[in-house]
């Protein structure tokens, strides 16, 4: 129970991370991830649906979230820019230039 609710709290925030909108009270999109935690507390023990359904969902839509959120960084960071200089492209692939010997 406990892995879950840390789960729908780490979906949440990765809403916020990606939502527009700074009051995320208003936001529809974690009104229906808790509306969905509560209705699945309830009947997973009741009705004869999956154990794992909540769990499952939210695990791949975090990673949805995550996933997009990490690609837009990758695309700012690495985006054409024009001409870069040599000393910027050795910094971007992570290489260090030689000094000069003067």
């Amino acid at each position: 129970m406990k892995s879950n609710v840390q789960l729908i709290r780490s979906l949440i925030r990765e809403v916020r991370r990606t939502s527009s909108e700074q009051n995320t009270k208003n936001d529809i999109v974690v009104h229906y991830i808790l509306e969905q935690a509560q209705a699945h507390r309830e009947t997973s023990q009741t009705l004869c649906k999956a154990r794992e359904e909540l769990k499952n969902s939210a695990e791949t839509y975090f990673c949805y979230l995550n996933s997009q959120r990490m690609c837009k960084e990758i695309q700012a960071r690495y985006t054409g820019k024009g001409e870069r200089s040599i000393k910027e492209t050795a910094d971007l692939v992570g290489f260090k230039l030689p000094h000069d010997p003067k």
